[in-house]
């Protein structure tokens, strides 16, 4: 499991970012954050704002509710998603179990 953190209605974890992969996509953990791979490049924030779509989609929260706290410029970020604490948990989860096995 990630570590996280509930403050405020927000999940607060970590994320490492993969940019420049063949497709955007959750791919499990790495180093207790939850690694995603981005097809855009870190071009004038073209993978921040992919990141937040991907997450977006994944958590099924609105574009809005998806924020990055800390890690703009580098590969490793926190990031912080606003819903259902309970749901945004058990899809962080699930994200990681569904790739177990393949690091």
């Amino acid at each position: 499991m990630i570590p996280y953190s509930i403050k405020a209605g927000q999940v607060v974890f970590k994320v490492h970012v993969v940019p420049g992969s063949s497709r955007s996509e959750i791919a499990g953990s790495h180093n207790e954050s939850l690694r995603v791979r981005l097809a855009a490049r870190p071009i004038e924030g073209a993978a921040n704002k992919e990141l937040i779509l991907v997450l977006a989609k994944t958590f099924k929260v609105a574009k809005s509710n998806v924020r990055i706290v800390s890690g703009h410029r580098g590969r490793a970020k926190q990031v912080s998603i606003e819903g259902e604490p309970h749901s945004v948990v058990e899809v962080l989860s699930k994200s990681v179990e569904s790739d177990h096995g393949r690091e």
